[in-house]
């Protein structure tokens, strides 16, 4: 979607989400199966929209991973670990951490933000 050009670096962007919405339709093709939409790239950083159905089949990340929930409620699952998620919660996992969205409903919505070098950002 936004992108930037190697002679053109990003100096500043915007996505609302009812855009990131119809981006994520057009990107799907109507395949329900792959909820999820590369919105915006630079450098390390990479932001998307996921609307996971039924199940969250995802396995870790090279990257360290954030997520803001826009819609939905449920569980989120990281390492040993279970926290209720909400709109507007922050969630972080680390690169290599494995993790789950599990018990939500139709609606579930999060921006998620991949950022720094494979295998994470030293602590």
């Amino acid at each position: 979607m936004t992108q930037e050009s190697p002679q053109r670096p990003a100096q500043c962007a915007h996505i609302s989400l009812s855009r990131a919405r119809k981006a994520l339709t057009e990107v799907t093709n109507g395949d329900i199966s792959q909820r999820f939409a590369t919105l915006f790239e630079h450098g390390t950083l990479k932001v998307e929209l996921y609307e996971p159905v039924k199940a969250d089949y995802q396995t870790p990340h090279r990257q360290d991973e954030a997520y803001i929930i826009i819609d939905g409620t449920g569980i989120f699952e990281m390492a040993d670990e279970r926290v209720p998620f909400a709109p507007g919660d922050f969630l972080f996992v680390a690169a290599g951490v494995p993790h789950r969205f599990t018990q939500f409903g139709e609606s579930m919505t999060t921006w998620v933000i991949f950022y720094g070098p494979d295998g994470g950002e030293a602590a």
